[in-house]
């Protein structure tokens, strides 16, 4: 029974760790049942990698956050190959988006990865969310929910389980709850008509998995965060909007929910309310311990009944088993590549105001905001490194947040330079906005380039890429040196 059991609570746990191999300890696990395990740019993930997980259990579900533009695991060195989903709900064309969703696929599927926790259904409503923002296919619930379908169809045509997340919906914060609790505060109906669609919709397209958020909303649960909520979990997600796919929570380290409960209440809390996969960002022996023994003990104590262990484990394995049935979708996305379709789309999203072009090196100033905490932080915004490449000499200046600019007052003040001010997001910081209004001011040549959710544009020429990727780095490259 207690080996059963042991073995029950493994299968639903998803679990990151340190290292570039899998650790001992891991490996272990795995052979005695471990479901999961999810990779993040620390391990170097790639298919090697993934070969010695499939080693101690093939049918190991290995997942990534792999969204493209600024949440990359796979390309965290030189940036995404893609421009992310604001900048695809920029250009709004459907079939780009699978185009896109089905090379990120591919990338996968090279990599022998089953699950990529993507797309972000998120609408991002509140322009001033400090996490979702650029990740999001755009403010409204029509233009995203066409694009999370279409996102789905790409990454599940090339053989790779998508997830749709944060569900039900993490547009309307001002919380990153990396950090604490975020609060949505709209009414049941409100939420139905604007962050709900875009889930349904997904659930309708076929998608094989649902991330849920560690959200409080009291319209739909007063006092309990949604990933403990039975009335979001089972009642709404199961009963309302019928999806019968593997839930999994996210990362139950993130301080919204860590700072309630201990590692091992946080996944019985989240298993009663209905989730099916507990996902550890990163765990080490003894957390992966506590937490199966946490399980384990609230089966046998009757707080977490046998049966929904046993159907959330059940969920786990249907995830498996229809990756191992689509290995010929994954063949014929390896072969029919389509390498262009990120700079095709990061192209189709750059919208420019102003003329001024770049005939010489210039000096960038990159205005540091930091991004949050999804971001990996070696995640380069790539506008110096693509303006190099076209203008070797081309030189860089990085301000730290709240730091002051260098001296601009004329071109002798940068030798003879332009200058190239590099922000994210400006709209939501106000002292980024005080630095390209005094940039602009000193040096009316200034040119202004936001990787973010941008503001009105200013500057002799104003561009913006809609978001963080190398990609999107050269289409503003070659915009400015044409």
């Amino acid at each position: 029974m207690t080996a059963d059991l042991r073995r029950l609570a493994l299968a639903v746990l998803q679990p990151g760790y340190e290292g570039t191999t899998p650790p001992d300890w891991l490996r272990r696990a795995l052979g005695e049942g471990l479901g999961g395990a999810v990779l993040f740019a620390r391990n170097e993930p790639g298919a090697g990698h993934v070969r010695e997980l499939r080693a101690e259990h093939p049918g190991v579900v290995v997942a990534i956050d792999e969204e493209g533009g600024t949440v990359t695991r796979l390309e965290v060195e030189n940036g995404s190959s893609f421009p992310g989903n604001r900048a695809l709900g920029v250009v709004d064309d459907v079939t780009l988006t699978e185009r896109v969703g089905r090379q990120i696929g591919r990338m996968l599927a090279e990599a022998d990865i089953t699950l990529d926790y993507a797309p972000s259904a998120d609408v991002n409503s509140n322009p001033a969310n400090p996490v979702i923002g650029v990740r999001s296919f755009g403010p409204t619930a029509d233009l995203v929910a066409r694009h999370t379908v279409a996102y789905i169809a790409g990454v599940q045509g090339a053989g790779v389980a998508a997830c749709a997340k944060h569900f039900p919906g993490h547009g309307d914060t001002i919380t990153d709850s990396h950090l604490a609790l975020p609060a949505v505060h709209a009414s049941r109906e409100l939420l139905a008509e604007r962050d709900l669609p875009p889930f349904r919709a997904a659930i309708e397209a076929g998608v094989q998995s649902i991330m849920c958020g560690h959200l409080l909303i009291p319209a739909l649960d007063p006092g309990t965060p949604s990933t403990f909520s039975r009335a979001i979990l089972t009642e709404l997600l199961r009963g309302e909007l019928g999806f019968e796919g593997m839930l999994v929570t996210d990362a139950i380290e993130m301080e919204a929910v860590a700072a309630m409960f201990p590692p091992g209440e946080i996944a019985v809390r989240a298993l009663g309310a209905g989730a099916d996969a507990i996902c550890v960002g990163l765990s080490t022996e003894e957390s992966l311990r506590e937490i199966t023994g946490a399980i384990v003990a609230a089966v046998r104590e009757g707080v977490l009944a046998e049966e929904r262990l046993a159907e959330a484990a059940a969920r786990v394995r249907a995830v498996s088993d229809w990756y191992a049935g689509q290995a010929a979708r994954r063949a014929k996305a390896v072969a029919d590549a389509d390498p262009g379709v990120g700079l095709d789309a990061a192209r189709a999203a750059l919208t420019t105001t102003g003329t001024a072009r770049l005939t010489e090196p210039p000096l960038v100033v990159e205005v540091n905001t930091r991004f949050s905490k999804a971001v990996d932080p070696a995640t380069p915004t790539g506008i110096t490194a693509a303006l190099a490449a076209l203008l070797p000499g081309t030189e860089r200046v990085q301000l730290e947040p709240g730091g002051d600019l260098p001296p601009l007052g004329g071109r002798a003040s940068v030798g003879e330079r332009p200058v190239v001010l590099v922000v994210h997001d400006a709209a939501r910081h106000p002292w980024v906005r005080d630095r390209v209004a005094e940039a602009v001011r000193l040096r009316p040549d200034t040119i202004v380039v936001d990787t973010g959710i941008p503001d009105a544009p200013s500057g002799a020429a104003h561009l913006a890429t809609h978001g963080v990727s190398r990609v999107s780095a050269r289409a503003a490259a070659e915009w400015l040196t044409r």
